[in-house]
């Protein structure tokens, strides 16, 4: 690739990011203009634009440039990538935002998206976490990660998939996007639970050098290994915050029959 290619290829990710940045500002306003008591809230707009920024900042120098020479900037990349910027992309509910920004006939279609049958398979907190967090044990102990980072198509598609199994496992675990079928949060605690201690014994074994199929220098590897335990660790924390934000409890049907039964409070859309 020339000099001037590199430099576009290079380049692309960041006009896409600002090309969604501009998409979800104008829903926002459309949003509000079509129900000014409702509005948007600015804090979804913060959290989304937030989310597109680090996005933006991993995909491009010195980060991008970093993750391509050494398997430490790769696992900083891929943690920005795969659960920072995630976790502020979901919290912006860009569902939601679609929703409302969209005609009766269209959120009426799109509804019915969100309820089919596939839709509800894919959004099973068992295939989220196998997809974000059980990939990592086929990623990183077995030639995939070297066969993927070999050519920049690969690279690419190792980036999707970490930025949308990041982002389903979000929205299923704590997202404020209308989600049919989502488990009470007791269950999603267990789910995230998982997710926490599949990431510590990848990370461990990763750094004792277990089974770990990487072609790097072992300094990096347990570096990367180093990296991927304690912002892991960080970025988990972050989205069980975010979950128990979400628990209300439900209001007492009666007096004399004992404590309130907790549940998720959806919020309207």
């Amino acid at each position: 690739m020339t000099e001037h290619g590199a430099h576009v290829a290079g380049s692309l990710p960041i006009l896409a990011v600002l090309g969604c940045a501009i998409g979800y500002l104008c829903l926002a306003r459309r949003a509000r203009r079509r129900n000014s008591a409702r509005g948007w809230s600015r804090w979804r707009t913060a959290g989304f634009v937030a989310g597109l920024a680090l996005l933006g900042a991993a995909l491009a120098p010195p980060v991008a440039s970093f993750a391509h020479a050494d398997f430490r900037g790769h696992m900083v990349q891929h943690l920005i990538v795969g659960m920072y910027a995630p976790l502020a992309l979901v919290l912006g509910a860009p569902v939601t935002l679609v929703l409302r920004a969209l005609p009766a006939g269209g959120g009426r279609r799109l509804t019915a998206v969100l309820h089919s049958r596939p839709a509800r398979v894919v959004a099973h907190p068992v295939v989220a976490l196998l997809l974000s967090t059980g990939s990592l044990v086929v990623l990183y102990f077995t030639p995939l990660y070297n066969a993927a980072t070999a050519s920049a198509a690969g690279h690419w598609l190792l980036h999707a998939h970490f930025l949308l199994s990041g982002c389903l496992f979000v929205y299923v675990i704590a997202g404020p996007d209308p989600a049919p079928g989502r488990p009470g949060v007791r269950a999603r605690l267990v789910y995230l639970g998982c997710a926490v201690a599949v990431h510590a014994v990848v990370a461990q074994l990763m750094y004792g050098g277990f089974w770990v199929d990487v072609h790097a220098p072992v300094a990096e590897v347990q570096g990367g290994a180093e990296i991927m335990y304690y912002g892991g660790d960080i970025a988990e924390l972050l989205l069980a915050a975010a979950l128990v934000a979400t628990w209300r409890p439900a209001p007492r049907t009666g007096a004399g029959r004992g404590p309130a039964v907790t549940r998720y409070a959806r919020r309207s859309w």
